[in-house]
This record gives C-alpha cells, structure tokens and sequence, in this order.
C-alpha cells in the first residue's frame, strides 16, 4: 500500500528528560519518559495523526485524527483503535475488518510516536489477548430481523419501523455500510425534476440505444416493445423538445440492453418505475441526490449524485450510509454488529420465523420474528464462490468489503430458496491497479478517456462495464491509464482525494504526463489532441463514444493506473417484485423477503453503474413495506 510513516524528528535524547512533541516534559528519568508525543502515517485518504500520552514509559492515553479517511470506514477506526491502545497499552490491537489501511496507519503513527518520544515501538507490540468471558447466549423478540446493515438492509429498517415495527438488524461486520459505503458515483433514477435542469445534449446515445436493440435483440420480446415504446417518446420529444428527455421506458430499455437481455423484466420494471420517487424518498431523510450527470450504459445523464458544500462531488455511499444509519437510530432499529447470523429459523409449516447468529465472543444469538429480511449482499469478497461459478476470474483482486461472503444465499437455500444468474459475475474496468481501490466511473462520464500502454485509446469509455473491462484485459498487461485534466479536478472532490491518496502520476503537458504514465510521449498527445477535437465535433468516428463532456486541456493532467477487478455479483436469491424469497419451483417461503445485492434477476448479465444504489433504495423500501405488512 505504499504506506510511509512521517515521524516527528527527535531533537534530542537526553539522559535525565525529553520534551514531548505536545509540549510537555516528563519526569526524572528513575520515573521513565512521560508526556505527549506525536507521530504520522500515511492513511487511505492522507496523514493520520496520533498522538500518545505517556506515563512512566507507559501508554496512558491515545487520540487519532484524519481529516480524509473514508467516512464509515475509515473513520470507524479513528473512533475504535485509540480506546484499546489507551486500554492495553499495546499498539499490537487488532484492527478493524474493512478499514485495514487507516487501521495499519494508526498502529505505524503510534510506532512513529513512539520512536518520537525515544523508545522502541517493538516494546510495545505485545499481542493483546482477548480474556473476555463469552458472553452469555441471549434471546431478541422483534416484529422484523434484518440480516445486513448496508444500503437495502438499513432502507428497509427504516421503512419498516416508518410501519411501526420494531426492528432488529444483525450485521456480522464492526461497521455498518458493506459494500454500499464503498460506491463511489451514485444512483440512476428515470424521469426526475433534477433532469431537467440540464441541457439535453444526448440524441446520438438515445439513437444508439435504439440502434443496439433494432440490430442485436430483435427476438427479444421486452427489449423489441420497450424499443417500440421509447421511439414513440423520442420522436414525440423531437417534435417538441421540452425540458430533459428520459422515461422509465428508457431506463427499462438501457438496464435490459446492459443486462443482455436476460434480467427479470418485472424487477427492471420495478426497479426503474420506483426510482424517482426513491430520490423523494431519500429527500425526505436528509439525503439529496441531486447532482445529474453521465454514466456507463445509460443512453442519457441519469445518475443522481451528492454534492458537498462547494458543489463539488462526493462518493455516493460514503454519504448516504451515516445518514441511513442516523436515520435508523431515530426510528429506534436496533443494529447487532459483530453479529454473524448463520441460520434462518423456520416453523413447522416451512415458514421463516427468526434467525439465529454468532455474536463476538462466540455466543449464540437468537432474533424471534414475524419476518426475516434477508440484505446480506453478494459473494464478491468470496474469492472461492467466485471461481466456483466462475473460474475464469481466479487471481482477479475484488472491490468487495470483507462481508461479502454470500452467507445470505447460503442460508436461504438450506431451505429451500431458488437462485438465478449464479454465474453472472461483473468485473469493473476501473480499479486502482496497486490498492484494488474502486475508482468511479463517474470520471469517465464526466469526460476521462482510458489510455492504453501504447498511449492511445482503445474503446467507448462510457460503454458497459464488461464490454469496456473485455477491452482493457486485451490491452497490453491488461491494465490502462484514466486520464483527467485540472477542470475535472476542480470540479470533483472525489479526483482530489485521488491525488491525495497517491494514485496519480501528474504533467503540465501531454508529453510530460505519458513520460510519468511510461507510454509514447508522442503519440498519447497526439491521441488527446485528436479526442479533443472529436468532442467539439461531438463525434466519435473511432469507438461510437457519444458522451463527451469537455475537452481534457486545462494543465496540468493526471493518470491512475487501473485494470479490472471483481466488482459485482449479479446472480443470487429468486424474488417476486414483491421481494418475496421463491422456492425452484417458484412458490414464495412465507416470511422470508431478499433486497439488494443478495438477490438475483434484476440486473442480467451486467449491471449498470448507478443501478446498485437504485437497487438496494427501491427494493430495500419494498422489502421493508411487505415485511411489514405480511408482520402485522
């Protein structure tokens, strides 16, 4: 992770005191070295900061701070290490699953502080031992458990005790979010007053969708008749071009298209039906997603993203999941972390009634309810069900969080649950090549081009991910460079922190930037004085790219290294659109319902960036509504 510790020099190491980077000396030294001292390492986001108070060459006291580690993540660490160093006067604690860079940051600034304050840090990398007693085995009465504390989960909480439920959710990580904290770009919603506030600048994607569904899915019966629909919308628009153009039909067909052609045309439609009034929803919580722009797959802007103070844009799930969690402590849901549920329980009529789990310690827990909701996520951080149902994904690196075991389909097929898709796995063409962090693909729809290790380009960026992903896998190491210019910088703090967490190489001119990228000087400039010369023509004649946004010549320019990684599982538990858990013959398990990744059928064969949140929003609400209601 290329981290490196940034220690506060020792001005000098004295026989009878020291003076603490706080300021404060210590004792004789019959006493040991007391004080403040402070030290630096690098985190996921940048300097973290810890400062250790010291007694008799004791450790007394801990305080971290990083100001850019990852809200829900990365700051769950900042909260809990501290206390424990403080506690066992160790900087050997375990650190937190999920944010393993800020917590191996936090143990290096505490070594650093340390050494500052003239020690040896090894003296203090004495392996905690957990001597707690297992706690004892307890039982919880709810109306509804909840099994997941990401995006769906905590969606369908809400909703739920909004119904005046109680609610329980277990979630087997230290930390809520799963993999929804970690999406970067936002939510796809159709038709939605925020649309409006662009300039529709995106006839050529509509025809090239419409293209696309003529050309390679005329036997597909909903892709012809959502085609036939969308091209009485456009040429109604065409007549008269008022406001932005989209429909719910439009996103159905963009989502079946990506999807090729094998989703659940039910589930896409209510997915894409739902999700402006989803964006409501989430008004509604003190979640604004209002931001439109473009993205990989959708034929027109679509994806609703987050906006901090300056306007500038913020990843998506690392704003949306405190909130959902506030939200959640409001409506009195109480969340069980460290908690891994491991069975569903059910009557003697094959109904599901509870869930029984294995809280910290290795006690049992057992959740009594009316309705289980099942929010567990997908198998991605599995690596072997991955190659299980995919073998030719062994050795990819995965952007998943560590809970993504696929638990959920697990438990749900012991008794009895149907799965579809199973083999179905995305791969995402933008992951950071040394750290498998997830780069956004909004960049690309905001305008960066892929760059080849020959410096040229080598697909339609703003393609789906697995045809662009197949592309970059083919190009020479099967890897490629993202490249942006300072006006995307400036208008998105998600590059900025980018550059702050080293994932970019940097030049004032394009020769500059492809001798830091390793590749040709001279062709990747002539390369990106032709790109941008196609989008003042708004005409791709290389690749068909028909979203272009702004040329890429403001200095300096910068490049992250990305190649592909497992993003995805687009396979999982069979539901109804009432969310629902269906047997293989199709027949529902009463009381069992599924949202989110952990389901399958609404994506296909391919998901679309911008549709996980739209999914785990409007099918984590209707879980929560018909739990409820099947509850009362």
């Amino acid at each position: 992770m290329r981290k490196r510790i940034a220690a506060l020099a020792l001005a000098s190491v004295m026989a009878l005191s020291l003076i603490g980077c706080g300021g404060k000396s210590n004792s004789a030294s019959s006493a040991g070295v007391s004080g403040d001292f402070t030290g630096t390492a690098k985190g996921m986001g940048g300097d973290v900061t810890v400062t250790l108070t010291l007694t008799d060459s004791k450790i007394t006291g801990c305080t971290a701070e990083g100001a850019d580690e990852t809200q829900g993540i990365g700051t769950l660490a900042l909260d809990q290490l501290p206390g424990q160093i403080a506690e066992t006067g160790s900087i050997a604690v375990d650190g937190v699953t999920g944010a393993t860079i800020t917590s191996d940051a936090i143990k290096e600034a505490a070594a650093a502080a340390l050494t500052a304050a003239g020690l040896n840090p090894d003296d203090f990398k004495t392996a905690v031992e957990n001597n707690g007693e297992k706690a004892e085995d307890s039982t919880v009465d709810a109306d509804i458990v909840i099994v997941g504390a990401g995006g769906a989960g905590m969606t369908a909480a809400i909703t739920a005790a909004e119904e005046g439920k109680s609610v329980v959710i277990l979630e087997s990580q230290s930390m809520v979010g799963g993999n929804s904290v970690r999406a970067t770009g936002g939510m796809n919603a159709g038709k939605t007053v925020y649309q409006d506030e662009n300039e529709f600048g995106e006839a050529a994607g509509v025809e090239k969708t419409l293209k696309t569904a003529a050309e390679k899915y005329a036997d597909n019966e909903t892709i012809t008749a959502l085609a036939k629909t969308v091209s009485e919308q456009w040429a109604e628009y065409q007549a008269n071009p008022t406001g932005y153009f989209d429909s719910v039909e439009l996103m159905e067909l963009d989502t079946m298209v990506g999807g090729k052609g094998i989703n659940d045309p039910e589930l896409v439609e209510t997915l894409c039906s739902n999700s402006a009034d989803a964006i409501d929803w989430l008004d509604e919580h003190g979640i604004t997603l209002h931001n439109v722009a473009s993205f990989g797959g959708a034929s027109v802007k679509r994806i609703h993203r987050p906006v901090d103070a300056d306007g500038k844009t913020i990843s998506v799930g690392s704003y949306m999941i405190p909130l959902l969690q506030e939200n959640c402590e409001k409506a009195g849901v109480q969340i069980l972390l460290n908690t891994t549920a491991n069975e569903i329980l059910t009557d003697a009529n094959g109904a599901a009634v509870g869930v029984k789990a294995t809280g910290a310690s290795g006690e049992t827990v057992t959740v009594n309810a009316k309705a289980v909701v099942l929010t567990t996520g997908g198998f991605g951080a599995n690596l072997d069900m991955v190659t299980e149902y995919k073998p030719e994904l062994k050795g990819f690196m995965t952007t998943n969080a560590a809970g993504a075991q696929g638990q959920g389909i697990e438990m749900a097929t012991a008794i009895g649950a149907g799965t579809v898709d199973m083999d179905q796995i995305q791969i995402h063409p933008t992951v950071e090549a040394n750290t498998a962090a997830l780069i956004t693909e909004g960049l690309r729809g905001d305008g960066a081009v892929l760059i080849n290790a020959e410096g040229k380009r080598f697909i339609d960026e703003v393609g789906t991910r697995d045809v662009v992903s197949a592309a970059e896998i083919a190009q020479t190491g099967s890897y490629s460079w993202l490249v942006v210019d300072q006006a995307m910088v400036d208008a998105s703090s998600v590059i900025q922190g980018y550059i702050k967490k080293g994932y970019t190489v940097t030049g004032e001119t394009y020769e500059e930037l492809g001798k830091a990228m390793g590749v040709d000087e001279a062709a990747f400039a002539e390369t990106m004085n032709t790109w941008n010369g196609y989008v003042d023509a708004k005409n791709d004649p290389d690749f068909g790219r028909t979203s272009f946004a702004n040329k890429l010549d403001t200095a300096p320019y910068y490049a992250i290294k990305v190649t592909a990684g497992v993003h995805h599982t687009m396979g999982g538990l069979t539901i109804n659109t009432n969310t629902e858990v269906l047997k293989e013959d199709g027949s529902v398990i009463p009381g069992l319902f599924a949202a989110g990744e952990v389901t399958g059928g609404v994506h296909g064969a391919n998901r679309l960036g911008g549709n996980a949140v739209a999914d785990f929003t409007v099918f984590g609400r209707i879980a929560g509504k018909a739990a409820s209601d099947y509850a009362a």
